[in-house]
């Protein structure tokens, strides 16, 4: 079964102060450009349309839920990147095998010292997700999101999503924890207007 939305395109965008902790990591790469962060509020799980809502009111890493809504692979596009000790930070792109747009657009700072080695330089060469690298090496961890919202999209946003025009999207902050409760990653990602996917409950 196909689930079809609606496109979310609106004339301007949100009229909110921005909260940059809403959006951290991301509002990091903002701060270093001297951008201005986009308008966005906190919204509630519940209240967000499908395929929103399944897509991201869950307690699942985001790789392999989009996966299954697409039906196809994730792979990783990093659109900036910086190293500083043993903490990675990276604006990315989610681009599902054979499409062309991303599926998904945020940042990722990785905690590398809570990382077993081999993870660490996978994490290292920027070639997988980090919901791949989890899954295939083993490690158990939680995702615990900690901040809903819906964001308006802004020339950082509609670049990085290959998109034209104003949107309100949305969004998640999420923190990752390994089986000690140790911080793996803190995560911030924002979904593309969204037609045609499966959520995840369909077809399973």
């Amino acid at each position: 079964m196909r689930l079809l939305t609606k496109r979310l395109c609106v004339s301007s965008p949100l009229q909110v102060k921005p909260d940059p902790n809403l959006i951290y990591p991301l509002s990091e790469f903002y701060e270093q450009t001297g951008l201005s962060v986009p308008s966005v509020v906190r919204a509630e799980g519940a209240d967000m349309p499908e395929p929103y809502r399944s897509l991201l009111v869950h307690e699942h890493d985001m790789t392999p839920t989009l996966e299954h809504a697409y039906g196809r692979s994730i792979q990783l596009r990093v659109l900036q990147y910086q190293l500083r000790r043993d903490v990675v930070s990276r604006q990315v792109a989610l681009v599902a095998e054979g499409i062309k747009r991303p599926v998904a657009f945020g940042a990722i700072k990785i905690e590398l010292e809570n990382f077993p080695p081999l993870a660490k330089r996978l994490v290292l060469e920027r070639k997988e997700p980090l919901g791949t690298i989890l899954r295939t090496q083993g490690i158990d961890h939680m995702s615990r999101p900690n901040a809903f919202v819906r964001i308006a999209s802004d020339p950082v946003i509609t670049g990085a999503l290959q998109l034209s025009g104003h949107y309100q999207l949305f969004g998640r902050r999420t923190v990752i924890l390994d089986s000690w409760h140790r911080l793996l990653a803190q995560v911030f990602e924002i979904l593309p207007p969204s037609n045609g996917i499966s959520t995840p409950g369909e077809g399973s």
